[in-house]
């Protein structure tokens, strides 16, 4: 079961990658981990626009500099200054594409979805992505620009 499971988010990161823009992102405090690429699909300009009822795939490649036995994320809406949270199905690092435990040096592919609810206004903001290690420290933080649009 476990085989079908990792060959899975294997063929879904791959077919992601394969489709996606990539993206300018900001590094947010990346402390214990050094991003590489991140990645949207679909975001064909940028700053991507988000269509409400719809959902983005977001795949961030980075290497860790720290062994760790679980990773969570965590995502804000970042709206005036003021980070707002933003709900994803899964934060669970360890089942979005990361097979853990997290090594040092290694390289990983974390691929997660970013739902857009009918019922967020049209509005310009900044998505704030986290990925925190064992020890509440940073994985990777990256931020990016995007607009909701109808």
């Amino acid at each position: 079961m476990d085989y079908y499971r990792v060959l899975g988010v294997v063929l879904f990161s791959l077919l992601a990658y394969t489709n996606a823009e990539q993206v300018k992102y900001a590094d947010c405090g990346s402390t214990e981990g050094k991003v590489s690429e991140v990645n949207i699909q679909p975001c064909p300009s940028q700053p991507c626009q988000l269509h409400k009822g719809q959902s983005y795939t977001v795949n961030v490649t980075f290497t860790s500099s720290v062994a760790s036995q679980n990773c969570t994320a965590v995502v804000h809406g970042v709206v005036s200054g003021i980070p707002v949270p933003f709900h994803i199905p899964q934060s669970d690092g360890c089942k979005s594409g990361i097979q853990c435990p997290i090594e040092p040096q290694k390289v990983y592919s974390y691929v997660n979805q970013l739902p857009v609810k009918t019922g967020y206004p049209a509005i310009k903001l900044v998505v704030e992505w986290e990925l925190i290690d064992d020890f509440s420290k940073d994985l990777f933080c990256i931020k990016f620009p995007v607009q909701i649009v109808n």
